[in-house]
Formats: structure tokens, C-alpha cells, sequence
């Protein structure tokens, strides 16, 4: 029995406090390094692009990877591929600061 599933996600990552840390000209390098993560973990990415301050990830993910699983991968690759922010606190935590 054969059987179908398509499940997109539209992933949205923001930097600290908004800070423009993703330069233009540096920007494929990460975008590059998160498509392997992607590709590694069997999701198929559709698209990939941002700003300074944000990346939007447009992917579907394998059903036996659990979102939260991935989100969490995404976010330590793009934080240890873009460079500190000299404005943040790297003590604290942009979750829940809403």
C-alpha cells in the first residue's frame, strides 16, 4: 500500500534584539551550511533567504523527524555560523523575551 504525505513549513529565525548580523555577502555561506543540515536530516528544502536580521526556510520535513528536533539543529548551526552580536547579552535568551 503505498501512501502520500506532504507537510511544508515555513521557518522563520530572528536574531537577537533584531540585530542586522547576516551580512548580504556572507549570507549564501550560511544559507548554504543550513541546506546541508536540511539535506542531512532528509527534509527537502523548497526555499532559503533573508535579511540582516532574519532567514525564512520554506522545507518539508521527514516525517520521522520531530519539528522541534529540527528547529533546535537550525538554530545552533545559524548561531554558530553568524558572527556574536556586540549588543546582546550572550548570558541571556531571546525566548520567552516577548
Amino acid at each position: 500500500m503505498d501512501s502520500y504525505r506532504s507537510t511544508t513549513h515555513h521557518l522563520v529565525f530572528v536574531t537577537k534584539y533584531r540585530a542586522k548580523v547576516i551580512p548580504d555577502k556572507e549570507s549564501h555561506h550560511l544559507y548554504s551550511y543550513l541546506w546541508g543540515i536540511l539535506r542531512n536530516r532528509n527534509c527537502h528544502l523548497y526555499r532559503i533567504n533573508g535579511m540582516e536580521d532574519h532567514i525564512h526556510i520554506v522545507c518539508d520535513i521527514h516525517p520521522s523527524i520531530a519539528v522541534a528536533d529540527l528547529v533546535k539543529d537550525l538554530k545552533i548551526a545559524s548561531g554558530t555560523k553568524t558572527p556574536p552580536c556586540a549588543v546582546c547579552d550572550k548570558s541571556s535568551s531571546q525566548a520567552g523575551s516577548r
